[in-house]
């Protein structure tokens, strides 16, 4: 049989073809647009997200017998606002996870509720990306469109209520809308009320392997499937391109050194650190996890190159770096503000240590170590919150270079391991419709016999001692210079 994941992201949909052994037979890409009405906001049109499906599962079933398709599920760009009328049209555009026009709300959510409460009632604190203020910034400014809200969804739940008619979602997804009781899996009724809504406004929740519906017979006549074909509820993006990497089970964590950087650390048991400087969501295996994210982790190694030094050879510009834990040049990765542990848009990238003798090296140096100092935050927190974490499985651009898999390994003293697939939100995807076909008991089941680890980058002792007291500087330079940042906005 064959299984159809789709990864519906910010600027293109990606959708794969993976057969029961786990081999991919095909990917396909469809870009569609993305619309900045106002400085700061961000919007995509939902019916081009099923156009681009439509347009992409045709391609990618050709020449392949569509009877042998069984099931599709989803990974989904999270926290984006999808709301529906009475006759399941969409309202107004989608406002997605990195639109900015929410912090009133979140300053309301977070100050005059209370973060305190907030947070137990859904183990997060409001931040503007989320669905929740969103929620309410529709009901304060365009309130005939908020009493128009039939249906509460987000992305990918769109594209599986398109194919199935069922209005669902999962519980990894849901929790970044900041409406989910994450601990208890179930809709916060507080929450719920704070926002003027009613739980019958909410889609039906799932783990991310139940079958929500078979295929309707008008989406099978459009993608060119059968009716037969069963429609996996899915996860958010984080969630599932872990199970595409087999970050699944308990104390498992994945580093995705990306634009962004993400420490996913998944967890049999749901805990909330007390300042909720991780996330704590709902995993995409039925249990649960935490999440940090730094927003500028290979970005800053991308600026220090292209902008700074212009050049494209990044490997060049690590050749002559030996002496690791020995550098003096420290810096802070906070190019586009910082998320954890600091929650600071204000926060700024800065070198500190030069002398005269300070080469190009212990910039690109520097650079590399900051970013590793920096998830070593969210490490932390975890270890304060008893997870024993002894290695990791890194994905991303920057998981190309040995050199930065080195440091990591060393500034985080864990075994760094390199896996045998690269595509993790569209694969995890795929994975996840085997489940809910019944092709595998569980996501671990799954991810145990489809993922296998290639590469192992072992940490040495000296240099973990080494890069422990340049942790404990690291750490201080913040709140150092924290009402510096302040100033200079």
């Amino acid at each position: 049989m064959l299984y159809v994941g789709v990864d519906v992201g910010t600027s293109s949909i990606k959708l794969l073809l993976m057969d029961e052994e786990g081999d991919i037979k095909r990917i396909v890409t469809r870009e569609y647009p993305l619309f900045f009405p106002k400085p700061g906001w961000s919007e995509q049109n939902p019916e081009d997200w099923y156009t681009a499906l439509v347009d992409g599962v045709k391609e990618l079933i050709e020449g392949f017998d569509k009877s042998e398709v069984d099931g599709i599920s989803f990974s989904g760009q999270m926290h984006g606002m999808v709301i529906l009328d009475e006759q399941d049209n969409v309202i107004r555009p989608a406002i997605l996870w990195n639109d900015g026009r929410t912090q009133a709300e979140c300053d309301y959510l977070n100050h005059e509720i209370g973060r305190e409460k907030i947070s137990a009632y859904t183990a997060n604190m409001a931040l503007t990306g989320f669905t929740a203020p969103k929620l309410l910034w529709v009901k304060k400014h365009e309130p005939e469109n908020f009493a128009k809200i039939k249906k509460v969804m987000l992305p990918k739940d769109y594209l599986a209520y398109k194919l199935s008619g069922v209005h669902c979602t999962d519980v990894s997804d849901a929790s970044g809308m900041l409406l989910l009781d994450v601990k208890n899996k179930c809709w916060s009724k507080e929450m719920l009320d704070i926002c003027g809504l009613k739980e019958e406004q909410m889609a039906k929740l799932h783990e991310s392997y139940q079958v929500v519906g078979n295929m309707t017979k008008e989406a099978a006549q459009a993608l060119g499937l059968t009716e037969n074909v069963k429609v996996v509820a899915g996860g958010g993006d984080q969630a599932v391109a872990s199970v595409g990497t087999g970050t699944v089970g308990h104390g498992m964590c994945n580093v995705s050194l990306g634009t962004s950087g993400v420490v996913f650390i998944a967890s049999k048991e749901f805990a909330v650190d007390e300042w909720n400087a991780l996330h704590s969501f709902a995993h995409a295996d039925g249990k649960y996890h935490l999440m940090g994210v730094m927003l500028s982790a290979a970005a800053s190694n991308k600026w220090w190159n292209d902008e700074i030094l212009q050049t494209k050879d990044y490997a060049k510009e690590q050749q002559g770096i030996q002496k690791l834990g020995e550098n003096k040049v420290y810096f802070l990765p906070y190019l586009m503000g910082e998320r954890t542990p600091h929650n600071n848009p204000d926060a700024r990238g800065t070198f500190i240590g030069m002398t005269m003798d300070t080469t190009r090296a212990d910039m690109t140096q520097a650079v590399l170590e900051g970013v590793a100092f920096a998830l070593r935050d969210s490490f932390e927190i975890t270890k304060a919150l008893g997870v024993d974490i002894s290695r990791i499985r890194i994905n991303g651009g920057g998981a190309k270079s040995p050199l930065w898999c080195k440091i990591i390994a060393n500034v985080l003293n864990v075994k760094v391991d390199k896996i045998n697939s690269a595509e993790g939100p569209a694969f995890g995807a795929a994975i996840l419709a085997a489940v809910g076909c019944g092709k595998y008991a569980t996501v671990e089941e799954a991810t145990g016999k489809l993922i296998k680890v290639i590469e192992t980058t072992d940490q040495d002792p000296e240099i973990v001692e080494l890069y422990n007291q340049k942790y404990k500087v690291f750490k201080d330079l913040y709140p150092t210079l924290k009402e510096m940042f302040t100033k200079m906005v």
